[in-house]
């Protein structure tokens, strides 16, 4: 009896160390297994912040590069801007719908649109086209100083004539760079544009003469108040009308200033549309009181270049409008056709 109960002790105490093993085993691999998870986790979170680390990199290389390369633009914009080259800006269809809402454009009109900088006399001008003085109802005001702070339009007393005349302000009156002129003031809608100089051609000039040929819209150069400048040469040559020699010498020396006036006028275009490598243009050399006075259909007693500017700017309008008449009717025939 007591060697059976010997062996069964036995025989109990080898089953609680088979299984002590079994579960020593079973816990061993336990850990392993949670080891090698742990180790596959830290590894991924290795090749994790390795990815994030690499992708900060690339992103702080390419905000330097971009840096880098903005800082290059606006150097060479500034060095364009410097030597007269101007940056090229076309509006989009919602600008181009915007400037024409905002100047009221009329398909079956004409837009002359008359700028310069400021004091170049484009108030003056606009009421002479529209054969009114500066004290009559509607006329646009004139002043010493540069009164149009913002586009105002001028259409013709006569509502039978086409044609809409807009007073452009001088862009000496505007925060905005010369180059930045001919878009911010919308310039691009207008059929025509009237470049009205004074004793200067600027930079302001020759950026509505580059954009204007950019959107194929014709362009006049125009010196105004020839009468004026001319007084003041006659003044520089001697002239002095309290002490007045008589007709024939008064005459001989507006002949004279008269002449000067128009050549020095007509060189200074030429060498800076030239400077500019612009195609040479001619440039209208008028008296705004000349030009009202044809306008009224008054013959004066001296001219320049008024009776060629009005019949050239009639006749660009009228050709201009025929052709826009003819590509609509070709538009409605087509439409005519396709709908048959």
């Amino acid at each position: 009896m007591e060697v059976d109960r010997l062996l069964q002790q036995a025989r109990e105490e080898k089953e609680r160390s088979r299984r002590v093993q079994e579960d020593t085993e079973k816990a061993a691999l336990s850990a392993r297994d949670d080891a090698e998870r742990a180790k596959r986790a830290a590894e991924k979170e290795r090749v994790k912040a390795e990815a994030e680390k690499a992708l900060a990199e690339e992103a702080a290389r390419t905000a330097v590069e971009e840096r880098r390369k903005a800082l290059e633009a606006k150097e060479e914009a500034e060095r364009r801007l410097k030597e007269g080259i101007q940056p090229i800006v076309t509006p989009s269809p919602e600008e181009l719908a915007t400037a024409k809402e905002r100047v009221q454009y009329v398909e079956d009109y004409f837009h002359f649109a008359i700028a310069g900088v400021s004091g170049s006399g484009k108030s003056s001008l606009v009421n002479a086209f529209r054969g009114l003085q500066s004290k009559d109802v509607g006329a646009a005001a004139v002043g010493i100083t540069e009164t149009t702070l913002q586009m105002t339009r001028y259409p013709e007393a006569n509502p039978e004539i086409p044609f809409v005349w807009y007073d452009v302000p001088g862009a000496g009156t505007l925060k905005c760079r010369d180059w930045q002129y001919f878009n911010d003031q919308g310039l691009y809608v207008f059929d025509c544009i009237i470049v009205l100089i004074d004793n200067r051609f600027t930079m302001t000039d020759i950026a509505i003469l580059v954009n204007a040929r950019r959107f194929n819209i014709p362009t006049y150069i125009v010196r105004s108040k020839a009468d004026q400048h001319i007084r003041n040469l006659m003044m520089e040559m001697g002239y002095d009308s309290e002490a007045d020699e008589g007709p024939k010498y008064r005459d001989e020396l507006f002949k004279a200033a008269r002449l000067q006036f128009i050549e020095e006028t007509r060189n200074t275009v030429k060498a800076n549309l030239m400077d500019a490598n612009l195609p040479d243009q001619q440039v209208y050399v008028v008296s705004n009181t000349t030009l009202l006075d044809l306008v009224r259909k008054k013959m004066p007693k001296k001219t320049i270049d008024e009776v060629e500017l009005l019949n050239d700017l009639y006749s660009q309008a009228h050709a201009r409008r025929s052709a826009r008449l003819d590509e609509a009717a070709c538009m409605r025939n087509l439409v005519d056709t396709s709908l048959g």
